[in-house]
C-alpha cells in the first residue's frame, strides 16, 4: 500500500516511515498541508498529523474530502473529545491518539482500508434506491442523506454506521454489531470511537434522539418527537 505521511517532524515521519516499510509499505512523506491535495492523487492511504505549519488539520481534512475518498487516519496528541469529534465530522475515518504502538498503527490502517474495500464493492449491489424512516431519506447507492429535504454530509463511517441502525428502525442494534457492520469484525481500535460517531451523527441529524443509548448494549434508531 502507498501511504501518504502528512507530518512536519522529520524524526516522526523518518520513525514512522521505517516501521511502516517493515509491514511492506511504501510511504510518501510531505510536511506542508498545502500540498497534500495533489499529493493524495497517489495515495492509498493517508496519515494526518494535525500540527502542521501551514494549515491546521482540520482543514487539510476538509480538502481531502473535496476531492477524494481516499481513506484518512488522524495521528495526535490531542486527546479531548471534541477534537475527535470534529476531524471525523470533516472527514476523517479514524483517529489515534500518540503514543501507539506500530501494530496498533498498522492494525488500523488494515481494517480501516478492508472496510473502504469493501464498501466500495459492494455499492452497486443495492437495490433498493431509498429507505425512508419519517423525514430521513437515505439513498444507499448514491450513499446520500437528508432530512426534511435538507441534505446532510456524512462521512464513508458515518453513512455505514446509518445504514447499519436502519437494518431495523426501532430495535436495539448491539454495540458489537454496529462495529462488525460498520468497521470490519475485525476491528482492533477502541469501542469509544463508536460513540464519537454515533454523536457526530446525532449532530448531523439535527436532533440528539434520532439515535437514543441503552446502557451496556448498543443505540436504537428513531423518529424523536419534537413538541
Amino acid at each position: 500500500m502507498r501511504i501518504l505521511l502528512i507530518e512536519d517532524d522529520d524524526h516522526v515521519a523518518d520513525a514512522l516511515r521505517e516501521a511502516l516499510a517493515r509491514f511492506g509499505h511504501t510511504t510518501d512523506h510531505i510536511t506542508q498541508g498545502a500540498q497534500a491535495v495533489g499529493a493524495a492523487e497517489r495515495a492509498d492511504f493517508v496519515l494526518l498529523d494535525l500540527g502542521l505549519p501551514d494549515l491546521d488539520g482540520q482543514e487539510v481534512c476538509h480538502r481531502l474530502r473535496e476531492t477524494s475518498q481516499v481513506p484518512i487516519m488522524v495521528l495526535s496528541a490531542r486527546t479531548e473529545e471534541i477534537d475527535r469529534i470534529v476531524l471525523l465530522q470533516a472527514g476523517a475515518d479514524d483517529y489515534l491518539v500518540k503514543p501507539f504502538s506500530t501494530r496498533e498503527l498498522v492494525a488500523r490502517i488494515e481494517a480501516v482500508s478492508r472496510r473502504s474495500l469493501r464498501t466500495t464493492v459492494s455499492e452497486p449491489e443495492h437495490q433498493d434506491d431509498q429507505i425512508q424512516l419519517g423525514p430521513l431519506t437515505v439513498e444507499p447507492r448514491t450513499r446520500k442523506a437528508s432530512v426534511d429535504g435538507r441534505s446532510i454530509a456524512l462521512t464513508r463511517r458515518e453513512f455505514d454506521l446509518l445504514l447499519a441502525l436502519l437494518a431495523d428502525p426501532g430495535a436495539v442494534r448491539h454495540r458489537e454489531d454496529l462495529i462488525n457492520e460498520a468497521w470490519d469484525p475485525h476491528w482492533h481500535g477502541s469501542t469509544r470511537t463508536l460513540d464519537v460517531h454515533v454523536s457526530s451523527l446525532r449532530t448531523k441529524l439535527g436532533h440528539r434522539d434520532w439515535i437514543t443509548s441503552v446502557r451496556g448494549v448498543g443505540f436504537r434508531l428513531a423518529v424523536p418527537v419534537v413538541s
